[in-house]
């Protein structure tokens, strides 16, 4: 009576074990557990952190879980440039970068012979309200004068979570006196589009500075109000613009198309990794002359909108060969608040041409030197100097006129009167 409960037992057994080396000798096929090669390769890995933090001179240096993030850092940055492995302090400023906002008291500052110096407050930003002007100089935080500061040394305190309170001390050299102020920080939103402009015979002018989330947003409000007093024409400047946000491109580069026509395709390492974005429907539409100012600076996103508008002949392109980054990074979270930056595809303009490693060719090539590059790129960033002789006492150079933006200014000029001729 016992035989037939031991039975089913015993063939139980029999099939768990089989099933369980059938699955052992499927696994690696279906990808269940690593290869040979990947398991060699993470035990060396091993063995070398191991010996290293073991027998190296210093044991603080050398603790394990800080020579396993060099390593991963080290490892994922010789992929390409664009590819990073982000401790939690590094990835948690990539994300209020995308963002484009962040807690903080709302202050533009630049090093100036040593000291920490307010470019200006943001309008409605706590700093502003409490009465910062430009030229302040902030000399401590917390009561701790700042000694041989940085940039870095002084933005990140300034910067925290909302709500909460920071001590700053300025020193205001015209009135010979420092004061403190307790500013409670607040979201801090940035503009990426800036210098919205409606020039001479109704050419209207657009700076953009990066894409962020917002950006779309903003350029569709900056062509809208253009539209509104009358302009016909546009001058798009993404010189020094280092791109940002896929989807924002393609919020940019919308209103110049139709909806659901293409404006860029990506494609990653398998075929199935192919992914097409189309202009989307929105409140504006703009179909009139347009000209993109490009240089050497700009890139990622900046050369996908530069590169729909000339593929498609919506718009005349000038400057000079843009960077040539053509690859699309994408942002994976990790534990501990830690993240990674990287490429997983390349993108391709509506025709079908890869930029990376290329560049967007302008239409017009008209080449800076260096100094006025830099003369144009610092008058972009401080509109506020434009007195020759302070500019040349502050940055070195002199104040020279934009030669791509003039000539960008007579191209559109002769556009907008060969489509007005009879």
């Amino acid at each position: 009576m016992k035989a037939p409960r031991i039975w089913p037992i015993a063939v139980g057994v029999g099939l768990g074990v089989g099933l369980g080396l059938g699955t052992l000798w499927l696994a690696p096929r279906w990808g269940l557990l690593p290869s040979v090669e990947e398991r060699q390769a993470s035990r060396y890995v091993r063995q070398v952190l191991d010996l290293v933090s073991q027998q190296y001179v210093d044991p603080e240096a050398a603790r394990l879980d800080r020579l396993s993030r060099e390593a991963l850092k080290g490892a994922v940055r010789s992929l390409d440039p664009h590819s990073e492995f982000l401790e939690a302090k590094a990835f948690h400023q990539l994300e209020e970068d995308i963002a484009s906002q962040f807690g903080g008291i709302g202050v533009q500052v630049e090093m100036r012979k040593g000291r920490v110096i307010v470019v200006a407050p943001i309008n409605g930003t706590p700093s502003d309200r409490a009465g910062v002007r430009r030229g302040d100089e902030i000399v401590r935080i917390y009561g701790e004068r700042l000694a041989k500061p940085t940039i870095d040394a002084v933005v990140s305190p300034l910067r925290g979570r909302p709500s909460t309170q920071v001590a700053v001390t300025f020193a205001r050299e015209s009135e010979e006196r420092e004061f403190t102020l307790s500013l409670v920080r607040e979201v801090i939103k940035t503009e990426s589009v800036q210098n919205v402009e409606l020039l001479s015979e109704g050419i209207g002018y657009v700076q953009i500075t990066q894409f962020a989330e917002r950006t779309g947003e903003e350029f569709a409000a900056a062509l809208e109000n253009l539209q509104s007093k009358g302009a016909r024409a546009l001058v798009l400047d993404l010189r020094n613009n280092p791109g940002g946000l896929l989807d924002a491109a393609v919020e940019v580069a919308s209103p110049f198309f139709k909806p659901g026509e293409r404006i860029v395709h990506t494609q990653g390492r398998t075929v199935s990794d192919y992914a097409e974005y189309t202009a989307k429907a929105g409140s504006v539409r703009w179909s009139g002359p347009t000209l993109v100012l490009i240089n050497a600076g700009s890139a990622s996103a900046a050369e996908i909108v530069a590169g729909a508008l000339k593929d498609t002949g919506r718009g005349l392109v000038l400057g000079e060969r843009s960077f040539g980054k053509g690859s699309v990074q994408s942002i994976l979270h990790l534990r501990s608040g830690e993240g990674l930056r990287l490429t997983t595809a390349r993108y391709f303009t509506p025709s079908g041409v890869t930029l990376h490693e290329r560049g967007v060719e302008p239409d017009l090539e008209l080449v800076l030197t260096e100094e006025e590059d830099d003369s144009v790129r610092l008058q972009r960033l401080r509109r506020d100097m434009s007195d020759p002789a302070e500019f040349k006492e502050r940055f070195g150079v002199d104040l020279l006129p934009d030669r791509q933006l003039a000539a960008a200014l007579e191209v559109v000029k002769a556009l907008v009167r060969w489509e007005g001729a009879p």
